[in-house]
């Protein structure tokens, strides 16, 4: 005799697509016939290590604490003698990008951090100086640095079971693993996170044909996933959203070089940190800061941010933790060499919320009762949809 098999009553599918931002959207066709509704969504200014928090959390980055992965804070710092011995290393070997990746991996295992860990081009002789701000799973508890709950705290304290995708995981582990937990029929929430857009369009920018086969895998395979929910749910709904866009390079500035050719001392006279978009600095004496000042004033592709703007923006950090004095390039001005990399590349995100590349969206088979507006709308929406 066959067993019977159980069916749930509703699931609320979400899915987050790293880096599928709303001029992608409207360029591509998407599951159209699915997704009733379609918008634009704000994103803030950073990266995903600001963007993630966000979403998770409906908090602004001043209050949960991340922005960008390194911070000038020596008295914090974990890596100490490390960076001095790691700076010993000669340029033909610290240079390497897969001797930098194992280095990080050590370092992540010797520190036992659980959160996402690079120190991409970050110079091993400055490390004494910087603190690193995602040492713990963003998606475990106790993962914000902030301490707010998370989306998925909320889930649990409510009783609602659901389903998380492993971000260490490739896409198809990621769309299997949901699969499999839609075929038992006992969660009312699945978050499936796709990631590989993001390396695409940093590779390949966003006219490559590539992003367009891409854009149609994901179609196909949301499709598939929608098909079985359908058939062990009475009631799905899809929402799809992604952290930022992506803006095209256009040209590079070497703006890190130029400050470091200064008769100036790192970690005596100031401090920097050079992101892929903006440049961060911290200064210990007032002619660090006049010289740097008067130098960033020659770059006509970027500008320092008001203390009114980084109000705005969320990011006013109380003690200046992640930079006394941001400077932000303009849309499609790459920093290179930086922090980040040597070598430019095809697309960035982390420009100004306002620039057209950099919005998000939002997108459902269902409407909400509220229209989410900005990244920080996100995690109210989500938790609405889940819990009715």
């Amino acid at each position: 005799m066959a067993l019977q098999r159980s069916y749930g009553k509703r699931i609320y599918i979400s899915v987050f697509i790293d880096a599928f931002g709303w001029e992608l959207l409207e360029r591509h066709s998407f599951l159209d016939d699915l997704l009733v509704t379609k918008a634009p969504l704000q994103t803030v200014l950073g990266y995903s290590s600001t963007c993630i928090p966000t979403i998770l959390t409906g908090a602004p980055p001043r209050e949960h604490g991340h922005f960008a992965f390194f911070r000038y804070a020596p008295d914090a710092s974990p890596f100490g003698h490390l960076g001095r011995l790691l700076g010993a290393l000669p340029a033909f070997v610290e240079e390497r990008a897969r001797v930098r990746h194992w280095i990080s991996r050590g370092l992540q295992a010797i520190f036992g951090w659980d959160g996402y860990f690079q120190i991409y081009n970050t110079p091993f002789e400055h490390l004494e100086f910087l603190d690193y701000s995602e040492k713990r799973d963003l998606y475990m508890p106790f993962g914000i640095n902030g301490g707010q709950k998370t989306l998925f705290d909320r889930l649990h304290d409510k009783g609602v079971p659901f389903h998380v995708s492993n971000w260490r995981l490739s896409e198809e582990a990621n769309l299997s693993r949901l699969a499999r937990a839609l075929d038992g029929a006992d969660i009312e929430f699945a978050y499936l996170y796709l990631a590989a857009m993001d390396g695409l369009l940093h590779a390949e920018g966003t006219g490559s044909a590539q992003v367009a086969v891409k854009v149609a895998w994901y179609e196909r395979k949301l499709r598939d996933i929608v098909a079985l929910a359908h058939r062990r749910y009475r009631d799905v709904v899809l929402s799809v959203f992604s952290d930022h866009g992506m803006t095209d390079t256009r040209e590079t500035s070497n703006l890190m070089l130029r400050v470091e050719a200064l008769d100036l001392r790192y970690g005596l006279d100031y401090a920097a940190v050079y992101d892929s978009t903006m440049a961060r600095f911290w200064f210990m004496t007032e002619r660090a800061r006049r010289r740097i000042v008067a130098l960033l004033a020659t770059e006509d592709r970027g500008r320092v941010l008001a203390h009114s703007e980084l109000v705005e923006l969320g990011v006013d950090f109380e003690n200046h933790e992640y930079g006394e004095l941001i400077f932000l390039m303009d849309p499609g001005v790459l920093i290179c060499p930086s922090f980040m990399g040597r070598q430019p590349i095809a697309g960035m995100h982390g420009f100004h919320p306002d620039d057209k590349d950099s919005v998000a969206m939002f997108a459902s088979s269902e409407t909400p009762p509220v229209l989410p507006q900005r990244l920080i709308d996100l995690h109210d929406v989500l938790l609405d949809g889940a819990i009715h």
